[in-house]
């Protein structure tokens, strides 16, 4: 059988202290990442992971809409979990990459907006081509 490997376990202070591009570690879903030797590789360039240094980096992660090839990736780049005492109620409950997001006003106005112009073409063609 084989031995279980123990997974680190980082508190937000120890994160916090890797912010530079010598040394730079972020949270995602609760999981700790050095992306360090990512910084040079990242599409969006090095900056954009210099913002999110040291910190929980979930909201701006999901916000992108990264890709699943991104989210494989970060497997490369995992080092420990966060220690449970500094999850954030807001993702305590989201353990993974790829769980679903909380309902928000945005995906409110995602079928909103559709709906009042889908009423609004109906409306011009009722009373514009119909009515001919």
């Amino acid at each position: 059988m084989s031995e279980k490997s123990e997974t680190k376990v980082y508190t937000l202070e120890e994160v916090n202290k890797n912010k530079t591009s010598q040394s730079i570690w972020v949270v995602i879903h609760n999981k700790v990442y050095d992306v360090t030797k990512f910084l040079d590789d990242h599409p969006g360039g090095e900056e954009v992971l210099l913002e999110q240094g040291g910190a929980n980096a979930t909201e701006s992660f999901e916000d992108v809409g990264h890709s699943s090839d991104a989210r494989e990736l970060m497997k490369d780049y995992l080092i420990g979990d966060l220690a449970e005492a500094d999850w954030e109620t807001s993702i305590k409950t989201n353990t993974g990459p790829n769980a679903p997001e909380a309902p928000s006003g945005s995906n409110l106005a995602q079928w909103i907006i559709p709906t009042i112009v889908a009423l609004g073409v109906a409306l011009l063609y009722r009373f514009y081509i119909a009515g001919n």
